[in-house]
């Protein structure tokens, strides 16, 4: 499970431009951006920032692959993800990656065309959706099980 306090925290985004729709309750970022709030990080070519009542809801990254990172609980390390595009439901504190996702923890590596994260209680679920192929995951055996007694 991520840092619980990384919630409670500001959410930073910059970039190279950015359009604000009062109206529709949007900004876009462009070129190189990137969200941070605690140790979670978001990074991509473009994002749409969704914000109702002041708050953010939703920020949608894309490009290059956008990546993700945050730092775990318990000295559990780092889980990091990339995908064609993720999805960061704030309020919800979810992970939605699309399009040749992978996400990676200790070594773990977990494949699909699609990943959801629950990043508060750590659950993950991964389709293929209708493209053809498998959802594959490769575990690392732990260093410590390998050593002789």
């Amino acid at each position: 499970m991520a840092l619980q306090n990384d919630a409670d925290q500001p959410i930073h985004i910059e970039g190279d431009d950015a359009e604000i729709d009062q109206s529709n309750e949007t900004i876009i970022y462009s070129g190189s951006v990137e969200v941070v709030q605690g140790t979670l990080r978001v990074f991509g070519e473009r994002m749409v920032v969704k914000v109702k009542d002041n708050q953010v809801q939703q920020i949608i990254t894309e490009g290059g692959p956008a990546r993700y990172r945050q730092r775990l609980e318990d000295d559990q390390g780092e889980v990091e993800a990339e995908a064609d595009s993720i999805i960061y439901h704030t309020s919800a504190e979810r992970i939605y990656l699309n399009g040749e996702a992978t996400l990676t923890q200790l070594g773990n590596t977990l494949s699909g065309e699609s990943i959801r994260y629950d990043i508060v209680n750590g659950k993950v679920d991964a389709s293929t959706g209708d493209k053809p192929g498998r959802v594959r995951m490769t575990l690392v055996p732990d260093s410590a099980s390998q050593a002789s007694p």
